[in-house]
């Protein structure tokens, strides 16, 4: 396949694809994909970003999953699984039979493996990360494997979202033999036992997959997946709508009625957890006085932004666990209101009037909803209160090597999350435990000895009315401690041309391509 870039009426752009037949648009095995960005890894202990994940989860399992349409767990490469009555020990009965794609036996082998790739780092391929959210498995003692279909993981204390960690990305089993071939480069040969297979990445034109014909769960309806990075919004709408690919995820706001009127294409919406937030470096001024960053959070009319620049595709956002995780959710923390005054009687009282702000900001990228037009909204309603933000802008994967080192050359940084747990995006991001050289991704250097000893305890409670109280808890000393600009919880989006079947989004922000179909 061959890209060149056409000139079209009136200086619009759009891209020209010269396809081969087996990966043309028009063809009934192939769905192309318009992603948001360049995919940064296909090594699932490595990728951080939904981007990512969107092609992950197709080619990779886990040994548990979200059963479709729900965040409730269900087997995968685990038939069967119990945990003790302590807590500690969780045993996992594997699938028989099953092959990776390289065709490598899956066993309780590459089960230990996975893990232990990551989280031993005397391990002769650990050196094949970094492995970022390797947080999400560190209660994990040991493993063991008593034969060739059972794994044991003993845990150092009881961690109640271990199961729900393993249905992430992160949890994703990797063949052996293909890590032990490729070493460094595994994430440009990735292999899995999921529904599709790899077959080729172009950098920042495509990535393709094929049906896997052996698949355990049954083969596929389409031949190929092709998954297009196409970063500029508008673009990504022009190729929908002429025809050059078939479906599209993150449908800028604006565009969402477009597709709705028109009889050719299907809109897809669904709630999941989600978080847009804006991180304040809490290391150094302004931020590091509690009244300018709840300044900030005044000061930012967030209400318009839903309105005007995402078209109430999102809601405001109260705290850092979304009302998606309704049993978690403190109903008594309510989003900060829009009170410039206020704002301006607190940088006052701070003496931070004038203060200049470094700001990053995303091109585009996963969950990532309007990010320049966000930032610069939120750049004028802090200059109407003192505040002197000047944005600097980058690419997708270039901003995320910027943030996640941490906020050393900024004040403020753009960010979002989608997770399955609600211990997932306060602990990685806001513990004391989780600051970026301690490998967390706490860019903004927030530290609250409290809100620790909270999440800490919420980690280790299998009770889930106790947990709940935790997290509600939380909810209420980060909403007071302001460590981010709480901003938007993100319905997410997609649409799909007329003649893509059995296309849908789940709650955790994936996509399983496996029973979709083109007629």
């Amino acid at each position: 396949m061959r890209m060149r870039l056409c000139r079209w009426i009136a200086s619009f752009w759009f891209f020209c694809f010269i396809s081969t037949p087996t990966l043309a648009a028009n063809h009934s095995d192939v769905l192309l994909l318009g992603q948001v960005a360049e995919p940064q890894s296909l090594d699932p202990q490595v990728a951080t970003s939904a981007n990512d994940s969107r092609i992950l989860v197709n080619i990779y399992e886990g040994l548990v999953r979200n059963a479709d349409g729900t965040l409730t767990l269900e087997p995968a490469l685990a038939k069967s699984w119990s945990v003790s009555d302590d807590g500690l020990t969780y045993t996992f009965h594997l699938r028989e039979n099953i092959k990776f794609h390289d065709g490598s036996a899956f066993d309780a082998q590459a089960v230990k493996f996975t893990f232990d790739r990551m989280l031993d780092s005397q391990h002769p391929y650990y050196h094949t990360g970094p492995f970022p959210l390797s947080f999400f498995f560190s209660a994990i003692d040991k493993i063991t494997t008593p034969d060739n279909l059972t794994v044991v993981f003993t845990l150092k204390e009881p961690f109640a979202p271990f199961l729900s960690n393993l249905a992430t990305p992160a949890g994703l089993i990797v063949s052996p033999a293909a890590v032990k071939q490729y070493d460094k480069d595994f994430s440009r040969h990735p292999s899995g036992t999921g529904p599709f297979k790899f077959d080729e990445w172009t950098a920042n034109q495509r990535v393709v997959v094929s049906a896997n014909e052996q698949y355990w769960d049954g083969k596929p309806h389409l031949k190929n997946v092709v998954f297009r990075p196409i970063t500029d919004a508008n673009t990504r709408v022009a190729e929908m709508l002429s025809g050059g690919i078939d479906a599209m995820v993150e449908v800028p706001a604006d565009n969402v009625p477009l597709f709705i009127k028109d009889e050719r294409f299907k809109v897809y919406e669904a709630v999941g957890p989600h978080v847009w937030y804006v991180m304040l470096n809490a290391s150094q001024p302004p931020f590091d006085d509690v009244r300018v960053r709840q300044a900030v959070n005044y000061a930012v009319n967030k209400q318009n932004i839903v309105k005007y620049i995402l078209q109430d595709s999102a809601g405001v956002a109260e705290g850092p666990i979304p009302s998606a995780f309704d049993w978690a959710f403190d109903q008594e923390t309510e989003a900060y209101p829009y009170d410039p005054e206020k704002a301006r009687q607190l940088i006052a009282e701070a003496g931070a009037q004038g203060q200049k702000i470094v700001f990053y900001v995303t091109e585009g990228g996963s969950g990532m909803l309007d990010p320049i037009p966000m930032a610069t909204a939120i750049q004028a309603d802090l200059k109407a209160v003192g505040l002197s933000v000047e944005i600097q802008t980058f690419e997708w994967n270039t901003y995320l090597s910027k943030v996640n080192s941490g906020l050393q050359q900024a004040h403020m940084a753009e960010m979002a999350w989608m997770t399955n747990d609600p211990d997932t995006l306060p602990f990685l991001t806001l513990h004391s435990a989780s600051w970026p050289d301690k490998g967390g991704f706490n860019s903004g250097y927030y530290s609250n000895q409290q809100l620790d000893r909270l999440l800490d305890k919420a980690r280790v409670t299998n009770d889930l009315e106790e947990r709940a109280q935790l997290y509600k808890q939380v909810q209420k000393i980060v909403h007071r401690d302001a460590p981010w600009l709480f901003v938007a919880n993100w319905k997410q989006n997609a649409v799909a041309n007329e003649h893509v079947k059995h296309f849908k989004l789940q709650p955790n922000f994936n996509l399983l391509l496996k029973d979709v179909r083109k007629d």
